[in-house]
């Protein structure tokens, strides 16, 4: 969408506050696509596509993973964002960018990470991916990073709202780079969070039926998924049986997207925004879904909490997972001579804050498959380290 089709609460290319590190433009792309490209580029981005949803790498080829979770959270960010008038690159950087700091084995492995880290900060994934991005990552001769531009890192930080008391890595380098933290993010970031849980709980569906963890008549006593399987199944009678759990999710996903719409546009107009910073300082999210559909998506989640993650099969996994993420930190923080040679050199003392720190990075940037490896090199004595 050109700028002058942009709305006006929009974030626009001439009105950034610029990137930390000041470099001249020198192509046509806007700032926002020069931020897509850059984390598209990542090894960080790469290495999504072996990290976990819900299924470890080795449970089934046609799972999601991070990688095609974040492919179908741009692909959703976009198409709400166009419709609203938004900058749909910035939507879709930011919703390419948010998965970048989850650690192996999806919310097991996080949930082992803050655990181990607890004495110094604790783990948030949100904001290792404002580290990885910010830090992390060494591509550039001039700088850590990638440079993002404020909007993409103020998206990055609150696209989930607010954040009211900054820690960890959010106090730090909000210290640096302030991203005005306590008030709410832009459009295209509220957009990017809603196209998550859109794509997160659609998805989810999609893979436990497929895991057979539940049935499509289990699914479709809910109402709004029961509303849109009986809508495909009067729209194709004949259908196979595997093509209705597709068309009903994917109808679903219609109803979702076209809620938010909606429901945006009525809350736009009754604030009446005039910028980007108008949305800022709204004191409420403008993106969203209507009251009746936030209850549906409950009702969903509250179904794929009992049926899918507290699952027994699931269960065993996210456990033994835990073991090895928790094994890992131990084994590592305590002996930091283990880690590869140019970690080692910036380890410092074995059991120290910064040591916990530097392993906690190591791991959470490791993919499922390694993370696995890593184990058996640093406790099978049948295999060399």
């Amino acid at each position: 969408m050109a700028p002058s089709d942009l709305a006006p609460w929009a974030v626009r290319p001439e009105t950034s506050r610029g990137r930390l590190h000041p470099e001249p433009g020198g192509d046509a792309r806007s700032p926002w696509q020069r931020d897509r490209d850059r984390i598209i580029h990542t090894g960080a981005f790469r290495r999504l596509q072996y990290k976990t949803q819900v299924f470890v790498f080795h449970e089934g080829d046609y799972f999601r993973t991070r990688l095609t979770h974040s492919i179908e959270v741009a692909q959703i960010a976009r198409a709400i964002a166009r419709r609203l008038r938004l900058d749909e690159d910035l939507a879709e950087a930011l919703a390419l960018a948010h998965d970048l700091g989850h650690p192996p084995f999806g919310h097991a492995g996080e949930e082992a990470l803050d655990s181990q880290m607890r004495p110094y900060g604790g783990f948030d994934h949100n904001a290792q991916s404002l580290k990885v991005v910010t830090r992390l990552e060494s591509r550039y001769a001039a700088f850590d990073g990638l440079n993002l531009t404020w909007e993409t890192l103020e998206g990055l930080a609150k696209h989930n709202g607010p954040v009211r008391r900054p820690a960890g890595y959010f106090a730090e380098y909000d210290a640096i780079h302030g991203l005005d933290l306590t008030t709410h993010a832009s459009a295209e970031a509220q957009v990017a969070a809603i196209a998550d849980d859109i794509a997160y709980n659609n998805h989810d569906l999609d893979d436990g039926i497929r895991a057979r963890l539940f049935t499509m008549e289990e699914v479709t006593a809910l109402p709004l998924i029961g509303e849109a399987w009986e809508e495909a199944r009067a729209a194709h009678p004949t259908m196979a049986r595997d093509r209705e759990v597709t068309e009903t999710v994917r109808r679903v996903i219609n109803r979702m997207v076209q809620d938010v719409i909606d429901e945006a546009g009525r809350r736009i107009a009754a604030l009446a925004p005039r910028s980007a910073d108008d949305i800022r300082a709204a004191g409420q999210t403008v993106v969203g879904f209507s009251a009746a559909m936030q209850a549906a998506n409950q009702e969903i989640r509250e179904f794929l909490f009992t049926r899918m993650y507290r699952h027994w099969r699931v269960n065993r996994a996210m456990q033994k997972s835990k073991r090895v993420s928790q094994m890992l930190f131990q084994l590592l923080h305590g002996g930091p001579q283990m880690l590869p040679p140019d970690w080692q050199a910036r380890a410092g003392e074995a059991g120290s804050t910064a040591c916990a720190q530097l392993v906690c990075d190591y791991i959470a940037g490791m993919t499922d498959r390694f993370a696995l490896e890593e184990h058996k090199r640093l406790t099978d004595p049948n295999i060399p380290g």
